[in-house]
């Protein structure tokens, strides 16, 4: 099959790898438009040093640009972390049609911030889809789903990086052999067990004392590295990252740092406490919670 590549960082240049160590006839890539820096996109970089044509559309709308994807004769398109819009007439160019990659069980946490908001809403459980993409935001028919579990020390960055990404590279080999052998399903997706959230960002990684001290512990790891969560301690911004869960006598006032020493700074919440670790303080970079200074009796958020 003539393969078309469409993805963005890391996780396209991956699956570009894989695609192009395995003989695939990748005859192009898609990305993302450059941002302002010196750092070229990984998946644009990988494709130069192929000497593979380069898209990079501002619109996935424009006729011009579907004219030049046409142009290619694609017989498959595969979507690796992309956040443009692309329409169904783009879409459905390619002979055997575009696949893509979610970090969700799907209809479970469509959007843009899917791993942040499974963690943060304590799910024990999530996973990929490769599904068929269509008009809607991630609500094209599956293809292939693969589970992963939620450990209670995973943070966003592990559940990504040590699983959802090595897991997502090879789910898309696996649903590229599927297209090809004409074995590929489309399942439809259920939509009475849809959820969307949109991105998580700092306006949602704020830290709520008086929560009780799992739902604190759980907007930490999900926002862990990004976007950070945070309060505040003497009226500037504190970020919060590596941490665990303890205990806090009751009646604590939420937000007093109970405790403070080389293994953590232990803070109390509704019911419980947390021992924060690794800290950000504003204006500086990741540090530990004892270089920070924090000190028992202090009280954060306030």
């Amino acid at each position: 099959m003539r393969i078309v590549v469409n993805g963005q960082q890391a996780f396209g240049k991956a699956v570009l790898d894989a695609l192009d160590a395995r003989g695939e006839d990748v005859i192009a890539v898609y990305c993302a438009p450059d941002a302002r820096s010196d750092r070229p996109d990984p998946l644009k970089a990988a494709a130069a040093a192929r000497s593979l044509p380069v898209f990079q559309p501002q619109s996935f709308r424009d006729p011009a640009t579907h004219e030049a994807f046409a142009a290619l004769k694609p017989d498959l398109c595969v979507m690796a972390y992309v956040t443009k819009i692309v329409p169904s007439s783009f879409l459905n160019l390619p002979t055997r049609g575009t696949i893509q990659y979610h970090p969700s069980l799907l209809p479970l946490h469509r959007g843009p911030s899917a791993i942040n908001w499974a963690i943060i809403q304590g799910r024990t459980e999530t996973g990929l889809t490769i599904f068929w993409p269509d008009d809607g935001l991630d609500t094209g028919p599956v293809l292939l789903q693969k589970t992963t579990a939620i450990g209670l020390d995973d943070t966003l960055g592990s559940v990504y990086f040590d699983r959802l990404f090595p897991m997502g590279v090879d789910a898309m080999l696996e649903a590229v052999d599927l297209v090809r052998e004409g074995k590929a399903p489309r399942i439809p997706q259920d939509e009475t067990q849809a959820t969307y959230e949109s991105w998580c960002t700092a306006d949602h990684a704020g830290i709520d004392w008086s929560h009780p001290a799992d739902e604190v512990y759980n907007l930490i790891r999900g926002c862990n590295p990004q976007p950070g969560a945070w309060t505040t301690r003497n009226g500037a911004k504190l970020s919060i990252f590596d941490a665990h869960l303890t205990d806090a006598p009751a009646g604590t006032r939420p937000g007093t740092i109970l405790s403070a020493d080389e293994d953590g700074a232990v803070i109390a919440a509704g019911r419980g406490a947390v021992c924060a670790i690794r800290v950000r303080p504003q204006g500086t970079g990741k540090i530990t919670a004892a270089e920070a200074g924090l000190k028992a009796g202090e009280v954060l958020g306030s």
